[in-house]
């Protein structure tokens, strides 16, 4: 444990060996359901399912392990949602590209990403962010998840005349409120892993009301990944008319990643008093290799995860928290029947309070400064109305850009800000 403790500076972090455990069970918990919903998703391009579900569990322990071990962070890694359907709804399904193809295009978008990364070149980018823009992605991201939990908990519901509306309160919904106010409770009293405590009881109370039925079988072996490990066609992917493709898959993990990261390590205290964040440039390094790593074993795009808040809220401060997710991952591979009973309301109060604690960012803001104030509020509010992170990023971007633009106010439109501008035209209309 000493060994732990120094080699990842538990101490210097004003962290604690349990509480770092915590983190990452309770990060590995709120975003384990990637492990079944991924391969869902990915099977739809043709891709075999059962080799799915072990490739995603391998790619998020090696993307979340280097994440842990070298960059001492504890964010976690995983194929990221919304580039897995990016891929299979439109990539291979209404464009007809196969899913060999597919991932030689995002092998590709990884390699871009990782030379942006040599000689700081994407942190650069990062550090250009202004902060007012940096505290509206932290609450962006916030309204984002907390608008995913709300859905998952069955209170927000699809709506043809208003597109959202309030849902009925069933076993369920009731079930994953009590969930909520646990964790709310002890959030307010300051009782350590409130959120994991919610999560199993809200999961043990859907059991009880048979929602949820235990597996037959606790332990099982994992399928073989032979069927797509590897099979990645990176001579087809590099075609003229693909260039597309590979700069969206490029720009959007771009954006998600960088939001992640920045939101994230605002709330660990990583965050120098010039708005720069600490150890980015190894976090980057990690997401473009990932993506790489994870492309070659035939699964989409990897990258930061948001769900890893959750854990950064229960205390997780160091790369520990991340090893024990990596961890998760590996062991999910020999214990999925047990881990996919875990049902999306039993996850959803996490993501809620998580959101709230993100979004409390926005304190910080200067709502008198309408410069600050309306590139603010696109970034913020377009990120879950558009359920999309670099959409409200690219957004925000470019509305901050426009407006000190039209009042003269250049001195804030560095070089770097501008090409992120450029990036984020080019996101928005590709």
């Amino acid at each position: 444990m000493e060994f732990l403790a120094k080699f990842f500076k538990v101490s210097e972090r004003n962290s604690t060996i349990s509480r770092e455990v915590m983190g990452g069970i309770t990060t590995f918990l709120a975003m384990s359901y990637i492990i079944i919903v991924n391969p869902s998703i990915l099977a739809l391009s043709g891709m075999e399912k059962g080799a799915l579900i072990t490739i995603t569990c391998l790619a998020s322990f090696l993307g979340t392990f280097i994440a842990g071990v070298w960059a001492n962070s504890p964010i976690a890694l995983a194929p990221g949602m919304g580039l897995n359907a990016f891929f299979t709804y439109t990539l291979v399904m209404e464009r007809g590209v196969p899913w060999e193809t597919g991932l030689g295009i995002v092998f590709l978008s990884g390699v871009f990403f990782l030379i942006l990364s040599i000689g700081g070149i994407r942190e650069r980018i990062a550090n250009s962010i202004p902060v007012p823009l940096r505290l509206a992605v932290g609450g962006g991201i916030g309204l984002f998840i907390a608008f995913i939990g709300l859905k998952s908990m069955g209170i927000i519901v699809a709506n043809q005349a208003t597109f959202v509306g309030i849902g009925e309160f069933t076993k369920t919904t009731c079930i994953s409120l009590i969930g909520l106010f646990i964790i709310a409770v002890m959030e307010i009293k300051q009782m350590k892993g409130g959120i994991l405590i919610g999560i199993i009881v809200t999961t043990v109370l859907a059991v009880v009301i048979g929602d949820v039925t235990l597996p037959t079988q606790m332990i099982s072996l994992p399928p073989s990944p032979l069927p797509i490990m590897f099979k990645l066609d990176i001579l087809s992917a590099m075609k003229l008319t693909l260039v597309g493709p590979i700069f969206s898959f490029m720009f959007v993990d771009l954006f998600d990643s960088l939001g992640t990261l920045i939101s994230c390590s605002k709330e660990m205290g990583l965050v120098n008093e010039k708005g720069e964040v600490k150890n980015l440039g190894r976090m980057l390094y990690v997401d473009a290799t990932s993506t790489i790593f994870g492309s070659v074993m035939g699964t989409s795009t990897v990258t930061a995860f948001v769900e890893s808040a959750a854990g950064i809220m229960v205390g997780a401060r160091t790369g520990l928290a991340a090893l024990i997710t990596s961890l998760g991952f590996l062991l999910a591979l020999f214990f999925t029947p047990l881990i996919s009973i875990v049902p999306g309301y039993a996850t959803a109060p996490a993501l809620i309070i998580v959101g709230i604690f993100m979004f409390r960012q926005m304190a910080s803001l200067d709502f008198k400064d309408f410069r600050i104030l309306l590139p603010a509020f696109i970034t913020t509010f377009t990120m879950p109305l558009t359920y999309s992170i670099s959409t409200g990023l690219a957004l925000g971007f470019l509305s901050y850009i426009i407006i000190h633009f039209l009042i003269g106010d250049f001195k804030k439109l560095n070089i770097p800000l501008l090409f992120i501008g450029l990036v984020s035209l080019l996101h928005l209309l590709v």
